[in-house]
């Protein structure tokens, strides 16, 4: 059963999108979603916690539709060609969204916050903001500096109104996502409180790192 995110935004307005649509360049071209994690795929993960989040949850996939599809929840491809990145998974994701918010997801995250939705759209209808994007710590320069706080812009939650605006944006060609939501109210949502996991929204690029996130 899915609760409530908060009083503002019911967790049935939201639709998790699932971003699985990559070349998975930097893990030698394989399908970065179906690598196992803990013996189970990357995606699967994502999608369980998604699942606990949001009203609905879907898949933007661009190979491998089947093995996603046994997952239980649509899967979609890129209406973009060429694989164009994650904002080319956002235009697919508010293009078949039928709630009022899309919260994002990459599929190589599997450890990602139970109450990243909640945060999230709490933030979003505090600032009256059009995207709520997260700001998590990443490894310190120096062993005993504090984390730095840094945009994670895959991790967002959008208004669905925002698709007119995608849909201008790459017709004209665009497709880096910070230069898209530059156009638009953001607010961003750290996540570094108290008891707030800092490895939370490490990703797995590369099989090696992929390793290293199961034996923490």
């Amino acid at each position: 059963m899915t609760t409530s995110t908060d009083n503002t935004i019911p967790a049935s307005e939201i639709t998790g999108l699932l971003l699985a649509g990559g070349r998975g360049s930097r893990m030698g071209g394989v399908d970065k979603g179906l690598q196992n994690f803990n013996g189970t795929p990357l995606a699967m993960h994502a999608v369980l916690r998604l699942g606990m989040q949001a009203g609905e949850v879907m898949i933007n996939a661009n190979r491998n539709l089947a093995a996603y599809e046994s997952f239980g929840v649509p899967v979609w491809p890129d209406s973009l060609a060429d694989y164009a990145g994650p904002l080319a998974g956002f235009l697919t994701g508010l293009e078949r969204c039928e709630t009022p918010y899309l919260l994002t997801v990459p599929c190589d995250t599997p450890l990602f916050p139970l109450d990243l939705a909640s945060r999230l759209a709490e933030a979003l209808a505090r600032e009256n903001a059009e995207i709520a994007m997260v700001s998590a710590p990443e490894a310190a320069p120096e062993p005993r500096a504090a984390p730095v706080l840094r945009p994670q812009p895959v991790f967002c939650l959008l208004r669905t109104s925002l698709l007119e605006s995608l849909v201008r944006f790459t017709q004209a060609g665009g497709r880096k996502i910070d230069a898209w939501t530059a156009q638009h109210r953001t607010v961003l949502v750290p996540f570094d409180r108290p008891g707030d996991a800092p490895d939370a929204f490490f990703n797995a690029n590369t099989l090696a790192e992929l390793h290293a996130l199961e034996n923490r």
